[in-house]
């Protein structure tokens, strides 16, 4: 049976933590999608082409030391639709704490609800990453900080160019 696993987000950036959890998706499917999800009303730091690239560089090759295939994709829409479409099996959902875990759990439920067919994997954050959120690195990037311990070299790269852009 191959498993095709469906790992969605916004992305706005693409942090070390979420690299962490296609590391370890990679080895429990086939192929992963990754999947940025588009919201309307709602105007990100970067493109949703932006993250697209951004994902396919810093992904790439960690996904390459495994068997498996990756995919990153755009949706708008609720994920479990776009999982369904990308023809996933499992939906793969990062938790680095309490906090996670409860809110994942009612999104399981629910996705579960909608497609039954679908089945939620948890994978645990690496202690390294635990901590970092895509909302604190945009802080610590806007204020001038040093991104570099939370998100990969490209990111923070295109994390300076935005933030030294708006400041000009």
């Amino acid at each position: 049976m191959t498993h095709i696993g469906f790992f969605s987000g916004s992305f706005d950036p693409m942090t070390n933590g979420h690299l962490d959890v296609i590391e370890q998706a990679a080895w429990l499917c086939d192929r992963l999608v990754v999947g940025v999800g588009s919201n309307p009303n709602k105007v990100g730091l970067f493109s949703v082409e932006e993250r697209l690239a951004l994902i396919r560089e810093a992904a790439g090759p960690i996904v390459d030391g495994s068997s498996c295939a990756l995919d990153v994709i755009s949706f708008s829409g609720l994920a479990v639709d776009a999982a369904r479409d990308a023809g996933a099996t499992l939906i793969v959902r990062g938790l680095r704490d309490s906090t996670d875990f409860n809110y994942e759990m009612q999104m399981a439920g629910m996705n579960r609800a909608m497609a039954p067919d679908l089945r939620t994997i948890f994978v645990p954050a690496s202690s390294p990453v635990r901590p970092i959120t895509a909302t604190l690195v945009r802080q610590i990037a806007s204020m001038g900080g040093d991104a570099s311990a939370f998100a990969p070299p490209s990111v923070v790269a295109a994390l300076k160019t935005k933030f030294s852009a708006r400041r000009a």
